[in-house]
């Protein structure tokens, strides 16, 4: 099999299992609700940007990668 045919399908399949984790899970688990991320309401406008969620998601995924780079 194509290497990046099996990389797309490796990715879509991880894709799919954090949604559902997201979904059915996301009560439990407070992404988009930390402590830090900006949210500002005035009126008619809402603004909110999540920062934290942002940083902690680019974190755990440089560290996933990391990790699965040091397997080899």
């Amino acid at each position: 099999m194509n290497p990046v045919a099996k990389a797309l399908i490796i990715a879509g399949a991880v894709l799919i299992v954090a949604g559902l984790i997201w979904q059915f899970g996301g009560k439990y688990i407070p992404l988009g609700r930390l402590p830090g991320d900006i949210r500002y309401e005035s009126g008619n406008v809402r603004f909110y940007f999540p920062i934290v969620t942002c940083l902690l998601i680019s974190v755990i995924g440089s560290l996933i990668l990391y990790l699965i780079r040091l397997m080899k």
